[in-house]
């Protein structure tokens, strides 16, 4: 006998139950009780039993089977009964704080379980310390496995989202989160509190000691991921829409701070947004920094630690950390502990460029730096110098924690898949954003903006979309904020600068009758090739590194919505003599003449157009001499001109007077001079801030549920069913 028969019985149960087309009477309980029969089955025994596809014969060709299914055992008479979800979300709630099967029994004499259950205080039943729990449980191999299986339903019940089309408009609240979240579920500050300790507690170095992976299996890794995974989803929340809670000192003595207004019904993000405890903030951030960095730990001693892979729904989780919590954004600012978020980020973009399985993955990792840059501290913490030497597809430099980005994004710009091509704007704002801190550029990176400016001011370049100019003034403002502001350290870019002064008298003097237009458009066309890697001096790569691979063949992705452009992402700010920042009004939008669509997001023809390909030649937009003239005049120079008109005579006089070819001589003449009182009065510094939108929260719902898609393949929960919100497709 044994589990084989029963496993037979059960599956001739469900084969009856498949293939009847009469309502089977739900008092018939010798039928029915074979679904109950006590077979130890695992999940996968019953994703081989019972097939989707025959579940979904039920619900099409005889519903009032499967609903007597699902009621069986339930008082399916009482009016008053609650939704099928709803019992079934709160016995999901219920069960994962079931003393002996979730939980650590805490009582010694066996009493009626049920009973328990409903009046244990599941706050004593926090699975693992950390925020507002200082007690950790003894690990537990069959609980752990017992709550995943439960968090996997849960995101099976929550993942309604999968099947809606995507549409900024809609309401956007999942009911069954909704429901979950709510005040109904007396379990929701535990249950909170439990998936974050057990994300923010894990460590997959084997407890400290290298291979030990190797020796036994880590059956928390799964439960740690499903936690992750809850987590994004039930704090997907459209925080454009909603009050969130104002930012004060005042702390109470609970882990949750109960001194701001009431915050959003979901009870998750409102727990979320009032964590304040500083203890809780280093140990969130030290949690996820760890897993975030798991990766880069690899290279050191390949194979010493498991290598985890759920690093894009931890980015989701610090960003939801950041956009809804501000105690915390300021809190990672405070110290160079930002850093140890940045650097994984950074490793992540250099490493993920040429893939286009995984420009979700650039996308939130962009969309994390530039909500960190609208903070004037991250400037300042970019100027530590950087030593951890993480083996990275990138000239070898020395410098500071800003010469990694600056380097990372030019590899970026120059080497990247096409697709980032929408991006370029937001890792420019980034860099605009915390130039006016950078006190000392290596050469490496003086040379990497300047030769980006060259790119992108090349006439074919600059005639080939509507908005390949703004790049131009994006690189004009880093060079205006670091000489105005940080002119005394910065003597290499100075020198890179005056090395490059034709560039800028190229800019100065830019064509724009018709036949120079239609010229460099011709030329265009004999060059796809969307940047030059030439006039780059790349330098060797770092020792140990690999470079950026491509999407493997056969690759399953999922499909993006379009991101606003840039100033919907962003709201322009100035800062103040005393460091605080004003709010600009936004500008009036400009006539379509400009190219700049007039209202509305940027059309997709927009997105296409940043494409240098023949399809936008062929298409509206051209451009005129009037619309070349209209921004050229704006082209901000004139603290570039004068520094060139000072400088340069004086550079070429001490080559002359010595003979020079050397740079070390001129840099060190750069060093010791000033510019003081030769400059146009110093602009005010303008800080583009991220603003939350409904375009954002609708692209960061695609682009979750798409990495929870591809990432739950065993069982395939979501596989070969009908997904609206997202494309599957193959690379």
């Amino acid at each position: 006998m044994g589990s084989t028969d029963s496993k037979l019985n059960f599956r001739k149960a469900v084969i009856q139950l498949t293939t009847k087309t009469q309502p089977v009477e739900a008092t018939d309980d010798a039928f029915w009780d074979q679904f109950w029969a006590d077979t130890a089955t695992s999940v996968q025994d019953v994703f081989a039993l019972v097939p989707a596809a025959e579940i979904r014969a039920v619900r099409e060709e005889s519903p009032s089977n499967l609903a007597t299914l699902c009621y069986k055992q339930g008082e399916e008479d009482d009016e008053n009964a609650r939704p099928l979800a709803e019992s079934l979300l709160l016995a999901v709630a219920d069960l994962l704080f079931c003393p002996d099967f979730t939980v650590q029994s805490h009582r010694r004499s066996t009493v009626d379980a049920a009973e328990d259950v409903h009046s244990l205080d599941s706050c004593e039943y926090i699975w693992e310390a950390g925020v507002g729990f200082a007690h950790s449980p003894q690990p537990n191999y069959i609980h752990d496995m017992n709550r995943m299986e439960l968090l996997k339903l849960l995101l099976t019940c929550f993942s309604e989202a999968m099947y809606l089309p995507p549409a900024p408009e809609s309401g956007s609240t999942n009911p069954w989160v909704q429901f979950f979240c709510s005040t109904e579920n007396r379990h929701a500050l535990p249950l909170f509190t439990s998936l974050l300790n057990t994300v923010c507690a894990y460590d997959p170095v084997g407890y400290g000691i290298p291979y030990n992976h190797l020796l036994f299996s880590d059956y928390r890794e799964p439960l740690v991921e499903e936690a992750a995974q809850v987590l994004i989803v039930t704090l997907d929340h459209d925080s454009a829409s909603s009050a969130s809670p104002t930012v004060d000192g005042t702390t109470t003595g609970t882990a949750m701070d109960d001194s701001d207004p009431p915050g959003p019904e979901n009870l998750f993000v409102n727990y979320l947004s009032r964590i304040h405890r500083e203890e809780d903030f280093q140990f969130i951030l030290k949690g996820i920094a760890r897993l975030l960095s798991n990766p880069l730990l690899q290279t050191y001693l390949p194979n010493s630690t498991k290598k985890i892979q759920f690093h894009q729904e931890l980015l989701v989780l610090f960003w939801k950390l950041c956009d809804f919590n501000k105690k915390f954004l300021f809190f990672v600012l405070k110290s160079s502990d930002v850093l140890d978020i940045l650097v994984p980020i950074l490793f992540f973009l250099n490493d993920a460029r040429a893939d286009q399985s995984r420009v979700g993955l650039m996308h939130i990792g962009v969309f994390i730096l530039l909500l960190l840059s609208g903070e004037r501290n991250f400037g300042v913490r970019l100027n530590k110098p950087y030593s951890i030497r993480v083996p990275m597809d990138i000239p070898v430099f020395t410098g500071t924690h800003a010469d990694l980005l600056i380097v990372v994004f030019h590899k970026i710009i120059t080497s990247g898949h096409q697709r980032l091509q929408p991006l370029f704007d937001c890792l420019l704002t980034i860099v605009v954003n915390v130039s006016p801190y950078l006190k000392s550029l290596s050469m490496v990176t003086a040379n990497k903006l300047l030769h980006l400016l060259e790119a992108f001011s090349t006439t074919w370049f600059l005639f080939s979309a509507a908005q390949n100019h703004h790049l131009v003034f994006f690189l004009l403002e880093v060079f205006n904020n670091i000489i105005q502001y940080q002119f005394d350290g910065n003597s290499n870019l100075v020198y890179a600068i005056i090395r490059k002064r034709s560039v800028f008298h190229q800019l100065a003097n830019l064509p724009v009758d018709p036949p120079t237009i239609h010229k460099a458009l011709q030329r265009r066309r004999r060059t796809p090739e969307p940047l030059s890697r030439t006039g780059s001096q790349e330098g060797t790569s770092m020792e140990g590194s690999r470079p950026a691979a491509p999407a493997e063949p056969g690759t399953l992705k999922t499909s993006l919505v379009a991101t606003p452009g840039i100033d919907k992402l962003t709201e322009k700010s100035q800062v103040s003599e005393d460091g605080t920042l004003r709010s600009l009004e936004p500008e009036p939008q400009q006539s379509s003449e400009d190219g700049s669509p007039a209202k509305g997001e940027p059309s997709q023809a927009w997105r296409e157009q940043r494409r240098p390909s023949s399809s936008s030649a062929s298409g509206q937009w051209s451009p005129t001499p009037e619309w070349v003239l209209s921004w050229k005049s704006k082209l901000p120079l004139q603290t570039i001109m004068r520094l060139l008109q000072v400088l340069v005579p004086q550079v070429e006089k001490i080559c002359i007077d010595k003979g020079l070819t050397d740079e070390s001589e001129i840099l060190r003449f750069l060093q010791h001079g000033t510019l003081v009182g030769l400059l146009p009065v110093p602009h005010p510094i303008l800080i583009r801030k991220y603003q939350a939108n409904s375009g954002t929260a609708m692209w960061f719902r695609t682009y979750m549920w798409g990495v929870i898609y591809l990432r739950n393949v065993d069982p395939p929960v979501w596989y070969d069913t009908d997904v609206k919100l997202f494309e599957i497709q193959r690379v």
